[in-house]
């Protein structure tokens, strides 16, 4: 369920006074959707009614006759409109409605992804709770079409606290170079799986340093092998415990 506060916080933001959308777009796009699901909206035409406030009120009316996954596909599907390519305060409302409400949503990453590699790196971190919270809310975000800095983030930062809970204490990713080969090395891995995974690591992290922290556009085509590689490593570094 998406309670109503999300939806009057999407509707303030979709139907903003200067720079969301027009009345007439409102009442065009919820009587699509009205006609797609059958359900009967109580604004489907524009002009609206005069004693209506605002349009921001005729979009919150209409969404509300909508159940939750179909809120959540409107919502989802009007903050993609290239009206609102370079709006922050709606590319944070998708990134807040996909964080939290992203199950209601169609996608699913393991039809992208590897199926089986994705359910043994949960299995696996199933006893790092908040590496695995990280891990899922990439994955979620990845089947609902977010591929860009908030995405990586959370990989980057699954693999990091995964890392910090295992070698037992508080490196950032670019400082565990040297405790994980000692990790891999006490743990009779060979010499060559040591430094194969090594740089593997040292790869992916000089990687999110250049996309992540530093806000630049990331290559669609990359962001599947990177799940998968770093999915590799956390199994790789739980198995060996």
């Amino acid at each position: 369920m998406i309670p109503a506060t999300f939806i009057n916080y999407a509707s303030d933001t979709l139907a903003e006074t200067h720079e969301g959308l027009s009345g007439s777009r409102i009442a065009e796009y919820c009587s699509a959707y009205a006609i797609d699901f059958e359900v009967d909206i109580p604004f489907p035409e524009y002009p609206f009614p005069s004693e209506l406030p605002n349009k921001r009120t005729a979009l919150r009316e209409n969404l509300k006759v909508f159940n939750p996954s179909q809120q959540f596909k409107i919502i989802k599907e009007l903050s993609e409109l290239p009206h609102f390519e370079n709006n922050a305060g709606v590319k944070d409302l998708r990134i807040k409605l996909i964080s939290r409400y992203g199950a209601l949503g169609e996608g699913n990453a393991k039809e992208e992804i590897n199926e089986s590699l994705i359910e043994e790196t949960q299995h696996w971190l199933s006893e790092y709770p908040d590496a695995l919270k990280l891990y899922n809310e990439c994955l979620e975000k990845h089947s609902n079409g977010i591929h860009q800095r908030n995405l990586l983030d959370d990989l980057r930062l699954s693999l990091e606290t995964l890392l910090k809970n295992v070698l037992e204490n508080n490196k950032s990713l670019e400082n565990q170079i040297a405790e994980l080969g000692k990790y891999i090395n006490e743990r009779n891995g060979s010499k060559e799986l040591n430094n194969m995974f090594l740089k593997l690591i040292d790869y992916f992290s000089k990687y999110q340093n250049t996309y992540v922290k530093h806000n630049d556009d990331v290559n669609e085509n990359e962001i599947e092998i990177t799940i998968e590689m770093a999915s590799s490593f956390m199994k790789f570094i739980v198995r060996i415990k």
